[in-house]
């Protein structure tokens, strides 16, 4: 069975291939000629006009996950139309009911009020988004977990123990949906109370003035909680090796979100022991059993809720981590889940 995923080179969508090879061969990402070999699924070229029409033997479903954000709802409309003429499925995995790089709703929405209506099959990762799903639209959705993230042979038998507890925070480039300086604030005095050493990292651009990314105000509060002992990093994107050592060296890794569905960080966290301290919004907490939560006042984090998590991993022997094993069953499950949805609609005429 051929499929044609948008994207394909993504860690997600690599591991749902069986481990032992299965029967779903995924088309290679076509590479755009602006984009860098790191990105190379970037625009997706399956998206643009013609693709479809042009290549229709070459795929029997056609799998749309991300990297539709520049398409607007006529484009993702003429994208179902070449679909629909070409005689192909179209499968939709609903990852985002908000899009984390958006402050505005309204571009995300549209395209999911034009995606999730015209797919011949939905899936999505918790029951919750299921439920928002079936609440929205009135559209069933097959419940497929999150795979691993981190490799089999990149998980270490056993975790580090460490005499002081490490709580990270990562800023990243500060998407839409990062909430820095709220829940710094609450966290840094919360930790230091504790003993624990915070660790805060943000990516270059957000620090350089003249950059896209750059905030004035966050450089401030890190300069602040720097003086204060807080460790601060400030680096470029981390490889995948340099993200699973960086999970390696904490204890507690902090989501400073203020909206979102799911998370991939999540996912990677647990299959490295890293304990999760996630925002009660979205589905982080559908997603695995143990995620620490706090809510939110409006945007301010609840300071009686995030000195309960940093009590929690305060006690915390280490033992929040994904079994490899299981990770390995779960993959093949998840791997026969999609090629059973694939081979329900190959046969079947596109309304």
């Amino acid at each position: 069975m051929r499929v044609a995923s948008v994207p394909s080179g993504h860690v997600y969508v690599r591991h749902l291939a069986s481990l032992d090879g299965g029967d779903v061969e995924r088309l290679p990402d076509p590479r755009p000629p602006e984009a860098s070999s790191e990105q190379q699924w970037w625009p997706p070229v399956m998206l643009q006009p013609g693709w479809i029409t042009d290549h229709a033997n070459e795929f029997d479903v056609f799998h749309v996950h991300f990297g539709f954000d520049a398409l607007g709802p006529e484009d993702l409309r003429r994208v179902i139309g070449e679909l629909r003429s070409a005689g192909k499925p179209l499968v939709y995995t609903v990852h985002d009911l908000a899009n984390p790089h958006h402050h505005d709703t309204t571009a995300h929405d549209a395209a999911l009020d034009v995606l999730v209506p015209a797919a011949d099959a939905l899936i999505t990762l918790t029951t919750g988004a299921a439920h928002e799903i079936w609440r929205r639209w009135h559209r069933l959705a097959h419940v497929v977990p999150h795979p691993h993230v981190v490799e089999f042979e990149e998980v270490p038998p056993s975790r580090p123990v460490r005499r002081t507890k490490r709580v990270g925070i990562h800023l990243k480039s500060l998407r839409a949906n990062m909430n820095p300086l709220r829940v710094l604030r609450t966290l840094a005095p919360l930790a230091d109370e504790r003993g624990m050493q915070l660790v805060v990292d943000v990516h270059t651009d957000v620090v350089t003035r003249g950059m896209r990314n750059h905030a004035p105000a966050v450089v401030g509060l890190l300069g602040e909680l720097e003086a204060s002992g807080v460790e601060v990093h400030v680096h470029d994107y981390y490889t995948d090796q340099e993200l699973w050592d960086y999970f390696r060296s904490l204890d507690l890794s902090v989501l400073p979100y203020r909206f979102g569905t799911h998370s991939g960080w999540l996912e990677a966290c647990f299959d490295l022991g890293t304990r999760v301290l996630a925002p009660r919004l979205g589905h982080y907490h559908d997603q695995e059993p143990g995620v620490l939560g706090y809510e939110l006042d409006g945007e301010e984090p609840v300071p009686v809720d995030v000195a309960a998590a940093l009590d929690v991993v305060a006690q915390d022997p280490g033992t929040w981590q994904a079994d490899p094993r299981w990770r390995r069953a779960q993959r093949q499950a998840i791997a026969a889940a999609h090629e059973a949805i694939y081979a329900s609609l190959v046969d079947r005429r596109v309304p």
